[in-house]
């Protein structure tokens, strides 16, 4: 047998992407893979790291340029996001959320003025942040509770939002709320929500498995003020603007497990060349091989599927059975692969030595959030049965 490529050769790329994916994953290499224990351990950030991404216009990758972007497509957000990923799911989410949900929202909805004030911002130093879940609104997302009372000049804001990610670090906030409960979710509208509005506040943050150097917050609106002018898109219309938003995000999700998928299976590769047993390496019995291919195919075919998902927004094509696919399927195949390459190294793999087990921990969130992997069922199959 041949031995295994330590990086798999990305498919379907011409020499633009692929010069960016590496550029990006080097970036990673370098600047964020010599404090993975650090961050992890810390459950913290780095401060250089959005300076880092900022700097290389990661967090304004397919906004025009006239708003500070670089004007790039949407299927080069999510090869940095999956080339992220390889070394770290924690910076990934943090560029998947500013870019697929984050800006894509403005992008989508917001008039001209939003976006001449808000996304310069977002495109050179703010991050932002993307508030939809609360306490017992999670798949039931439009179950909200948080509450938006006109109050003539001006919108009040009261209510929780729970795992909130980018929260700790955020300075612009997309929120929903419901204007009118009478309504049910018609009433659900999205408000730009700046850090130091004033009744805003960023509570608990979460003590997670995974991805523990994104921050995961609650936000707390005890009268928040929010100016009538930062409405995105109209009143009412806020389920609309999360369900498109979402279907996106859900591309961008899938792009982060195949980089996390990616990052594991090198590692399992590299140690099972390395690592021998009965006189040889553990990768020249078969029964290691066959596992690694059955893995390899995984990831290809996770990785077609988000690429598909991705190329087809680009195209103007209606892609929302493809975004859901491509996240259901590479968030199981994240785990599969990562849990695997565990197997594959033994003990060392259990330790925290090893990076086998922070990609492990760093998978498991991509079958929850962003819809889970249920939710990805239902919208399938309800496509199907449409056809």
């Amino acid at each position: 047998m041949s031995d295994f490529p330590l990086v798999s050769p990305l498919t379907h790329l011409n020499e633009e992407e692929q010069f960016f994916y590496d550029t990006v994953k080097g970036l990673a290499e370098e600047k964020i893979k010599p404090y993975l224990i650090e961050m992890d351990r810390d459950a913290k950030m780095r401060p250089e790291i959005p300076k880092h991404f900022f700097d290389m216009g990661l967090m304004g990758i397919h906004v025009p340029e006239e708003y500070g972007g670089a004007g790039a497509n949407f299927f080069m957000s999510i090869l940095a996001i999956e080339a992220l990923a390889t070394v770290d799911g924690s910076a990934s989410v943090m560029v998947d959320v500013q870019n697929t949900l984050v800006n894509n929202a403005f992008l989508n909805w917001g008039n001209e003025i939003l976006l001449k004030k808000y996304m310069p911002q977002l495109t050179a130093s703010k991050i932002g942040s993307y508030a939809l879940s609360e306490a017992a609104s999670g798949s039931d997302a439009f179950a909200l509770q948080c509450r938006a009372t006109d109050k003539g000049d001006h919108w009040e804001l009261n209510g929780h939002k729970m795992w909130i990610t980018n929260a700790a670090e955020a300075e612009i906030f997309i929120v929903f709320a419901n204007v009118d409960p009478s309504k049910g979710y018609k009433g659900i509208t999205a408000f730009i929500v700046e850090r130091d509005f004033e009744g805003f506040s960023v509570g608990k943050k979460e003590d997670k498995l995974g991805i523990r150097a994104s921050s995961t917050c609650e936000l707390i609106f005890e009268g928040c003020k929010v100016p009538k002018e930062n409405v995105l898109g109209e009143v009412g219309r806020g389920y609309k603007t999360a369900i498109e938003t979402l279907n996106e995000g859900r591309i961008g999700i899938g792009a982060q497990m195949v980089g996390i998928a990616q990052g594991a299976f090198d590692a399992g590769v590299k140690y099972v060349k390395e690592r021998e047993q009965f006189g040889k390496p553990i990768g020249k019995f078969q029964g290691v091989q066959f596992q690694l291919a059955h893995a390899a195919t995984k990831l290809e075919a996770a990785r077609l599927l988000v690429y598909n998902a991705a190329r087809m927004k680009d195209a103007g094509l209606p892609f929302l059975k493809q975004a859901a696919m491509c996240k259901l399927y590479s968030s199981q195949a994240a785990q599969e692969i990562t849990s695997l390459v565990i197997d594959l190294m033994g003990g060392y793999g259990f330790t925290k030595e090893y990076p086998a087990e922070k990609f492990y921990r760093d998978a498991k969130i991509g079958t929850i959030y962003e819809g889970t992997s249920n939710m990805q069922l239902q919208t399938i199959a309800k496509f199907l049965l449409q056809e």
